[in-house]
């Protein structure tokens, strides 16, 4: 793979996750939040699925290592980002976006119960970093958390949670079923949770005459922004491995906050923007030595 192949890679796969997040602000114009995600990994299961049998050998999980992992990563990565889309009815895409900045913190801290890992002095200094520049995303107002947006903006931090709670789970379980078919399942299982709730609320009953701009964004985030994404995230994670791949997580957010001021008229403030810079600030303490390994500069003995 030449350099500028990887780079294309890189930029492609940014603009795919990128452009989700004002997606889902189109889509829920006429869809109700669970229903749409779930038609999201409905499809994008289908076709991960599809591709696992044509390409991998080991396409059905039989191993129980394998449905632990599918389970908890089903309910809590892929299921667990309806609480994205409830949230995006209000909060802006640009701002849902920064926010996933925060989940490689949130990982690093399930992984201490879970895993068995030891967060270090700096890293916990990266971890607080982190979470003041959620506060300062949030703004949450403690006299009244439901006013303005602040409830749904602490679904999105749910949501980030629930999505490094899924990844650790997956990690604990040590699933040896190859990552395509292992993402394509874990999609269908979330899909068939997210239609169970959405059903138990009654979403069904409310859905009227879908825009055609709402069922673009339904095929959109499913082949495009989910599938194709992913393919290409394999791609990047087989040649280059899981940090600088994470990398992308932090172009994501500057591509969905350009994408919703031109494309929605949404506005970002100074405080959403020295939140983001704090988010990053905290996770390169964190990850501080995978970062040094990376550029090739030692730092010495100790702990992530």
């Amino acid at each position: 793979m030449s350099p500028n192949r990887d780079v294309a890679l890189f930029l492609s796969l940014a603009v795919l996750w990128g452009l989700s997040f004002p997606a889902i602000t189109v889509g829920l114009e006429s869809l109700p939040p669970l229903l749409f995600a779930a038609a999201r990994y409905d499809i994008a299961a289908i076709l991960l699925l599809a591709a696992a049998i044509v390409r991998v050998d080991q396409w059905r999980p039989t191993a129980r290592n394998d449905l632990a992992a599918i389970v908890g990563g089903g309910i809590f990565l892929v299921a667990g980002n309806g609480l994205l889309f409830i949230g995006q009815q209000t909060v802006p895409s640009g701002v849902a976006a920064i926010l996933q900045g925060l989940v490689p913190i949130v990982t690093a801290l399930w992984a201490i119960p879970l895993l068995g890992e030891r967060l270090s002095a700096i890293g916990a200094v990266g971890a607080a970093i982190g979470f003041l520049g959620v506060g300062l995303i949030v703004q949450p107002d403690p006299a009244n958390l439901l006013a303005g947006d602040t409830a749904a903006r602490l679904l999105v931090v749910g949501q980030v949670c629930s999505v490094a709670l899924g990844g650790v789970l997956v990690q604990r379980a040590g699933p040896t079923l190859p990552q395509l078919p292992l993402v394509g399942w874990s999609m269908l299982v979330g899909a068939v949770v997210l239609h169970l709730v959405s059903f138990g609320t009654g979403e069904f009953s409310r859905v009227g005459a879908i825009e055609p701009a709402s069922f673009g964004a339904v095929v959109y985030l499913g082949v495009f922004a989910t599938a194709i994404a992913f393919m290409i995230y394999f791609t990047i994670l087989e040649k280059h491995g899981a940090f600088e791949a994470a990398l992308i997580g932090y172009l994501v957010p500057i591509v969905a906050t350009v994408a919703g001021v031109v494309l929605l008229d949404e506005s970002i403030g100074a405080l959403t923007i020295g939140g983001f810079l704090l988010v990053a600030i905290g996770f390169a303490l964190l990850k501080r030595r995978a970062i040094a390994d990376a550029v090739g500069v030692s730092t010495g003995v100790g702990s992530p």
